[in-house]
């Protein structure tokens, strides 16, 4: 839906006076706004308030990247309806409820995950590794794979791919063939079942940036790539974030029994899907995403030393040129 007039752009400044202006706080009470660091393609602030604490979220039509990259703002849409299609599948407050929406300026309010939560990224590079949250991971994946899988008619009105197309396949996948001409004929059979194949719902941004750790678990955000596709591309995606911060760490082991338990987290919950097919589609996806982190449109900001990057780019095209075609053989590859 297009805006009625100019897009207001929120900001720290001016966000409480809108807030009270569409009565989403009460006129007189104090608010206090924070801008919060999740991703590059929004605006994103947790408010304050006398009522509690929430999140507000704008689209951006530039995202904050290296290279030039831009997306449709009617994302946000699409964002809100697949976190109201996914909530009562998922347990309470994995999926934040949505509070409030103002169509003209491309924004929702959502509910707070747990004020103690910290983004699972941020433990994972501190060295805080913990084989029961990648389990804890893996299901979640796994459930929302499976529910939707056996549900099909709950998914079918995200079956457009627009925005995966615009943050996902042109800036990862098509990027890495512009890139690297030695494995563009090997991405092309990637991107051929990413725009064909309609197994479940695809969140397009599985990763631990995306998942807020607290006590009771995880509550997870960012859901504006999500679209009924193919489930292997969220394994490749979420896996390659962990092998990535196992090749950052002096000792890999840690991160590789994370891995394990993220796999058996999410084999777990799944039975309406081929799991091994899934797996071999998923290294796959796996082998391009790593190479998509070094030299895409969005590269991982944690990985500066070279020889380290130049590993990931071996990694990435053995996994994609053969033979490494299950997570076991990337793990033993990785302890070498």
């Amino acid at each position: 839906m297009s805006a009625a007039g100019p897009m207001l752009e929120l900001t720290e400044a001016n966000l409480p006076a809108y807030l009270r202006e569409r009565g989403w706080v009460v006129a007189d009470e104090p608010v206090d706004v924070a801008a919060l660091g999740w991703g590059v393609s929004n605006a994103v602030f947790r408010v304050r308030a006398d009522g509690g604490l929430f999140v507000v979220k704008q689209s951006r039509p530039q995202l904050r990247t290296r290279d030039a990259w831009f997306s449709d703002l009617d994302r946000v849409w699409r964002e809100m309806e697949v976190m109201q299609a996914l909530g009562p599948l998922l347990p309470p407050g994995v999926v934040p409820a949505v509070l409030h929406r103002d169509r003209d300026n491309y924004a929702f309010a959502m509910a707070h995950a747990p004020e103690e939560s910290a983004v699972w990224k941020e433990q994972l590079l501190a060295g805080v590794v913990e084989p029961g949250r990648g389990e804890a991971a893996g299901r979640i994946l796994g459930r929302i794979h499976e529910a939707t899988a056996s549900e099909p008619a709950l998914v079918a009105p995200f079956a457009d791919r627009a925005v995966f197309v615009q943050l996902r396949v042109d800036p990862f996948y098509r990027r890495i063939q512009e890139r690297l001409c030695d494995v563009a004929a090997a991405v092309e059979p990637l991107v051929g079942r990413m725009m064909t194949v309609r197994l479940a719902l695809c969140h397009g941004d599985y990763s631990p940036k995306n998942l807020l750790a607290h006590a009771a678990g995880f509550t997870l955000v960012d859901y504006e790539t999500a679209h009924h596709g193919d489930p292997a591309m969220d394994l490749g995606f979420c896996v390659s974030h962990l092998v990535l911060k196992a090749v950052r760490a002096d000792d890999p082991g840690p991160y590789l029994d994370l891995i394990r338990a993220f796999w058996q987290g999410y084999v777990s919950e799944v039975h309406a899907l081929e799991v091994a097919e899934l797996e071999r589609w998923g290294v796959a996806h796996l082998g391009l995403c790593l190479l998509a982190r070094i030299d895409g449109t969005s590269p991982v900001d944690y990985l500066a030393d070279e020889a380290k990057r130049e590993r990931v780019r071996r990694l990435g095209r053995a996994v994609l040129l053969g033979p490494l075609a299950a997570w076991d053989a990337v793990l033993e590859r990785l302890g070498d």
